[in-house]
């Protein structure tokens, strides 16, 4: 029997209430699939800062690092600094990890109306890869004189040749095991330097996938095609703020953020990936028991495809699209059903169909 070393944190807000509904449908998936998920709890976040000063101990990094994977709710809290939670947690993990690849399907799900008429689950069908370790995100600048009349802000954006060319060949390879199509989302035209670079070396990784259509598009262009004309992208290739940006336009065009999965990924595998709902903490509605799980849910599916668990995330997957076409809804989708009862759902379709269905990848 298979074994996976998980550790789970739930962070803060809905955190509490998705990451346990999650890790009931993947104890429920590995059940029927015969393998073993072995979860350790770690109680870090903005809660764990307004205690410690920090969002995980010193050597937090260290404790993940023996761990297969990382099943990750949210951090925030409206107490805590809006600057602290990804500089202490998110941004320390991806990078420390080399977590460089930021996975995030948009996939219109069975049985739900999103919000551009006519499209339907084969237009909405793509995923953006968004680099994420550089870039806009690298938190490198400095506040000088700030309070006085000259004040000055600077934040500097990084691009390496090394880290553009491992997202690129990621996203190629990854287009070919879909529909063989990478668009390039820019916006060269003004930072005339770091994304000229940004575009001139994804060009040249292009040339040596000849099998896979390639196309560059300007930010503000993909943003409305998003809107118009979502058929037209495969895989979305991206730097760390745009793609932070365009994965959640993803989410709303699904019909809501609580759908969205994520992967932090580290390909080769020489540190554990983490995998994250794309929504925030939403202090507001925790502790209602109706948060909607299905982002987290999702996001375990990933967890599972990328420790070779294929089939059994493919199940899961099946599962969300069963219950969705049900019409099991929860409040943001103007339903009345809770986190739970999502969940449990979920559960009860892997246990009775589920398996029989579950060839699709997660991800495809």
């Amino acid at each position: 029997m298979n074994r996976y070393k998980i550790a789970a944190v739930n962070g803060d807000g809905i955190g509490h209430e998705i990451v346990p509904v999650g890790l009931q449908v993947l104890n429920t998936v590995a059940d029927r699939f015969g393998f073993q998920l072995e979860v350790t709890h770690f109680p870090w976040g903005a809660g764990y800062y307004r205690e410690h000063g920090d969002f995980m101990p010193a050597d937090g990094l260290d404790t993940l690092r023996q761990f297969d994977a990382i099943y990750f709710g949210a951090v925030g809290l409206p107490d805590v600094d809006d600057t602290l939670p990804a500089m202490l947690y998110t941004f320390k993990v991806r990078t420390n990890f080399q977590q460089y690849v930021n996975y995030r399907p948009v996939k219109l799900l069975a049985g739900i109306e999103g919000p551009l008429r006519n499209k339907t689950g084969q237009d909405i069908d793509f995923v953006v890869i968004r680099e994420n370790n550089e870039g806009e995100f690298v938190q490198n600048g400095k506040i000088v004189h700030g309070d006085s009349p000259y004040g000055v802000a600077t934040d500097t954006s990084v691009f390496t040749r090394f880290g553009i060319e491992r997202i690129a060949h990621y996203s190629f390879q990854l287009a070919r095991r879909r529909r063989k199509h990478v668009t390039n989302v820019t916006k060269s035209n003004t930072l005339i330097h770091s994304l000229a670079y940004w575009d001139r070396v994804i060009g040249e990784v292009a040339a040596q996938y000849p099998d896979v259509t390639y196309r560059k598009m300007y930010v503000d262009a993909a943003s409305a095609n998003f809107v118009l004309r979502p058929e037209i992208f495969d895989v979305v290739l991206t730097t760390n703020m745009i793609g932070d940006i365009l994965s959640d336009l993803g989410g709303a065009i699904m019909g809501s953020l609580g759908y969205g999965p994520s992967g932090n990924i580290n390909p080769e595998r020489t540190f554990p990936s983490m995998f994250e709902p794309i929504h925030g903490s939403a202090p507001d509605i925790a502790g209602k028991g109706i948060a909607n799980p299905i982002g987290q849910i999702w996001s375990g599916a990933l967890m599972l495809e990328h420790l070779g668990e294929t089939e059994a995330a493919g199940a899961v997957l099946s599962a969300i699209n069963a219950v969705t076409a049900q019409g099991l809804r929860t409040a943001d989708m103007g339903g009345t059903a809770t986190t739970q009862q999502v969940g449990e759902a979920i559960c009860a379709e892997l246990r009775n169909h589920a398996v029989h269905r579950s060839h699709a990848h997660v991800s495809a």
